[in-house]
């Protein structure tokens, strides 16, 4: 192609013509499940896009980065600090019910409020991040640090 259309994504400029190559050629099919709600959304992503829904999904998922895994030290925190939200749950379960009762309170529920948000946003924070690579987890080895 000497002067491609100015609207055709640049990697399809420098694309072989698939009667070119014969592994161009599109011969492979790959099921994938839909719902009936998915499946419309995909027929009118295709239609406002202008073509098929194979060159769509083809597209959207080749041509797109794939995301960045998290850390397993990452994700240990996560898991971790879900496990502490669920015993500050208990506990604002506990202050709840002395409340209810006129007993006397376990914790000051807006310090336990205040807590609460404080850990799901770590959570989120944590979740949000990406990283380089897994070598850069071994490289930051000599930061880590232990609890009591």
């Amino acid at each position: 192609m000497k002067n491609p259309p100015r609207n055709v994504p640049i990697y399809s400029r420098f694309m072989a013509n698939r009667k070119q190559s014969k592994a161009l050629v599109r011969k492979h099919i790959f099921p994938v499940r839909l719902s009936d709600i998915e499946l419309d959304l995909l027929r009118i992503k295709s239609l406002d896009a202008g073509m098929s829904a194979s060159e769509l999904m083809r597209r959207n998922t080749l041509m797109r980065p794939l995301p960045k895994r998290l850390s397993k030290i990452s994700l240990q925190t996560y898991w971790e600090l879900g496990q502490i939200g669920n015993n500050l749950n208990q506990l604002v379960k506990a202050t709840n019910t002395a409340i209810k009762v006129g007993r006397t309170l376990p914790a000051d529920p807006e310090l336990l409020r205040e807590l609460l948000e404080l850990l799901h946003q770590c959570r989120r924070d944590i979740a949000s991040d990406d990283i380089e690579d897994e070598d850069s987890e071994e490289e930051e080895s000599d930061d880590d640090w232990e609890a009591d």
